[in-house]
């Protein structure tokens, strides 16, 4: 599966160097479940997608929401297991590692652009 990098174009930060497209039922369906920890430069863009669970997780992740023209529409910080989010205007979800929100900058209205490696 391809990694890409996410830049926030708006704020002119990096906040994924290695992130995975969940992009059919059964990416989607197993997200981060399985991994037991997120490292820094790691994420899981998951699209499309409203709506995220940590139930079973071990890890905290930030969940970025974007809507189609993969502008940040909410975030929800540092999701601790046993969780669920949702945003019904939301198209797709980008994961990341607890704090990277915060450690970009990153905030709704910023304007998010995906690149294959």
């Amino acid at each position: 599966m391809p990694k890409l990098v996410v830049r926030n174009r708006t704020r002119g930060t990096t906040l994924a160097t290695e992130a995975a497209v969940a992009n059919t039922s059964q990416t989607r369906r197993t997200g981060l479940l399985k991994h037991q920890s997120l490292p820094e430069g790691e994420g899981l863009w998951i699209k499309p997608c409203e709506a995220v669970h940590t139930f079973f997780m071990k890890f905290a992740i930030d969940v970025l929401y974007l809507d189609r023209e993969k502008r940040v529409i909410k975030i929800r910080k540092e999701m601790g297991p046993w969780k669920m989010s949702c945003c019904f205007r939301a198209s797709s979800v980008l994961e990341l590692p607890a704090g990277m929100a915060e450690k970009t900058a990153t905030v709704p209205g910023d304007i998010l652009e995906f690149e294959k490696q």
